[in-house]
């Protein structure tokens, strides 16, 4: 058996990891898209590196974009095979890929209007809104904590990952020659003091482990809850300098914690009283695909819920869903919040708002989550003085922040707690996916020093054999 990782390998985005049986089956864990890379996104992303129509069967981990985005172009280029994964995410893929689908016909709409102009060829979308749609008819529901069969003498549970709504850690059962091999995937793995999901579950013994390491050499910031931290740029943005406080989050898993957390302020009667605006039409959906899933909510959630029926609404909360609307705000110079997709700040609305407001020092732009260096809110969080935004260049005059406590991945801690359900001398390798060199390399050395006997750092189409 052989395993190939042809994306997240050395960076954060792109999952895509290949099983390659003795018997010439193969296994596709997740079909993730490149996000943040720069110019080099689209090229990444238009080459798999192996062949799709060699694919037997996928394993989905969650619906998040570069988990799931790359799938309808899998389909299309020939992949015919089943698509496991937990209801939830089956949900949420369905929307999320049709929202990437239009992005990839708009963008190439636009460069091809560019490219008319100069005699330059046109270029494909990566997929389209079809495309998008007959991939999900490959789709296979299960529940967490059950083994089932994918193929034969291969056997998957999905363990809950905490990380967002549906998301799962991937074990695996294959039997080759009478001989049992145990590997486990964490897709991504959650925060155990997650103020929406339940902790990631305890998994059986692995022989081999696929590990995400986003955080892997660092601590969430933990002092200041999410609310504090919040209340602090809304007064100080808001109130202080009468200017916009832009959030730029992921339109499933951080836009409700943001309005989760707004909505405890408004319980506790300390909630500004603003204009509070949702600007995504995903966002909007997302909220309403999680709300249905209340099921995976922690025990802290479940109670609010006996006399709260809607933890994600409050006083002043307003959503923006056509585009128009979306045009309007620009034109108001009134205090406000405007939550808005992506949380990269690289594609979706929230990147309009930044190049209209971020020459404004009254204003404020604080990032929710991880940031691909590269990506716009990479640069912004890195200090740039200067950044281009749909060819135009604008000085970096509004204020740029981060809240690290909002990340839904874990960072070291919850990692290793992860792991702790595991007898480090029974693992014979574990690979370390989904994280920058640097950060992996620091991580690697805490858990040699936690008793794993070989950690590896794959580069991207490195393949080597199990067993």
């Amino acid at each position: 058996m052989k395993i190939a990782f042809h994306g997240a390998a050395r960076t954060v985005t792109g999952s895509k990891h290949l099983l390659t049986l003795k018997s010439g089956k193969k296994i596709l864990l997740d079909c993730g898209m490149f996000q943040g890379m720069g110019k080099d996104t689209d090229t990444l992303n238009r080459e798999f590196g192996f062949n799709p129509t060699e694919v037997d069967v996928m394993v989905l981990s969650h619906a998040h974009i570069d988990h799931s985005g790359l799938i309808p172009k899998l389909v299309a280029e020939g992949f015919n095979g089943k698509i496991f994964c937990t209801p939830a995410t089956k949900t949420l893929t369905n929307i999320l890929l049709e929202d990437s689908a239009e992005i990839q016909e708009d963008d190439a709409k636009t460069t091809n209007k560019r490219r008319a102009l100069q005699g330059l060829p046109y270029v494909r979308p990566l997929y389209t809104i079809d495309d998008a749609r007959k991939s999900m008819d490959h789709f296979e529901e299960r529940e967490y904590g059950n083994w089932f069969d994918i193929m034969e003498g291969v056997q998957v549970c999905f363990t809950d990952a905490g990380h967002i709504i549906g998301s799962a850690c991937v074990h695996l059962k294959i039997k080759e020659n009478s001989k049992e091999t145990r590997i486990s995937f964490s897709g991504d793995v959650g925060r155990y003091r997650d103020i929406i999901l339940r902790s990631p579950d305890v998994f059986s013994q692995a022989d081999y482990i696929l590990l995400e390491s986003t955080y892997g050499n660092s601590l969430h910031d933990t002092a200041d809850s999410t609310q504090d931290i919040l209340m602090k740029w809304i007064k100080h943005t808001c109130f202080d300098k009468k200017g916009k406080l832009i959030l730029p989050a992921f339109s499933v898993g951080r836009t409700q914690e943001i309005l989760f957390s707004l909505n405890e302020m408004e319980l506790s009667n300390a909630l500004p009283d603003l204009e509070y605006y949702v600007d995504s039409p995903l966002s909007i959906e997302a909220t309403e695909v999680v709300k249905s899933y209340s099921q995976y909510f922690n025990k802290t959630i479940q109670k609010i819920l006996q006399t709260d029926s809607d933890p994600f609404s409050f006083k002043g909360l307003k959503y923006i869903k056509t585009v128009d609307q979306s045009k309007g705000l620009n034109y108001r110079n009134n205090p406000m919040v405007i939550i808005s997709a992506s949380g990269m700040a690289d594609a979706g609305r929230v990147k309009h708002h930044i190049s209209n407001n971020i020459e404004n020092t009254r204003n404020s732009i604080v990032m929710t989550g991880y940031c691909e260096p590269n990506s716009l809110g990479g640069r912004l969080i890195a200090g740039a003085t200067e950044v281009s935004i749909f060819g135009v260049e604008h000085q970096v005059n509004a204020e740029i922040g981060s809240i690290r406590s909002m990340s839904a991945h874990g960072d070291y801690e919850d990692l290793s707690q992860w792991l702790a359900c595991q007898d480090p001398r029974q693992v014979k390798q574990l690979f370390l996916v989904h994280g920058e060199y640097e950060v992996q390399q620091e991580f690697k050395r805490r858990l040699v020093k936690k008793g794993f006997l070989d950690v590896q750092i794959p580069e991207r189409h490195f393949e080597i054999g199990l067993g």
